[in-house]
């Protein structure tokens, strides 16, 4: 004959399975629904970063109005086209500088890399990028 001891035992582990896999079965069930949740949130997060990205290339694809074309082109500096332009016209960086109204110094850390210009800069920066040998050496001789 068993004993009590050890049927009682074996009945409760049996209890208490039964018991611990219906508390997981429903846990597993919300964890699925969470994950799903988590999923759909994702995928509506990516949907609208594409969003963003297509609103942002059509309203930088936008002409600006006229009377703010000129004023609110953004312009993009590269350090080195600086140094071939004035290495082009043949001057100095101070020469450069008064030309675009700076000091040599800053046209030398500008063509360095370890300063940038501000946007009125580098409206500056455009206008004498426009101008050939010939008229950027009118203009240092004029202001001198």
């Amino acid at each position: 004959m068993a004993n009590i001891a050890s049927v009682l035992k074996s009945e409760i582990a049996r209890v208490s399975r039964k018991e611990v896999r219906s508390e997981i079965e429903s846990l597993r069930k919300a964890s699925t629904q969470h994950r799903s949740a988590i999923a759909l949130l994702r995928r509506q997060v990516e949907d609208l970063q594409k969003q963003l990205k297509r609103a942002a290339r059509e309203g930088a694809r936008a002409p600006a109005p006229a009377s703010e074309a000129s004023d609110a082109t953004p312009r993009r500096f590269s350090p080195t086209r600086l140094a071939a332009h004035r290495a082009k016209l043949g001057i100095s960086a101070a020469d450069y500088g008064k030309l675009v109204g700076m000091s040599g110094a800053t046209i030398y850390l500008w063509e360095q890399g370890k300063s940038r210009p501000n946007p009125e800069q580098l409206q500056r920066l455009a206008a004498a990028r426009a101008l050939g040998k010939r008229r950027a050496l009118e203009q240092l001789n004029s202001a001198s």
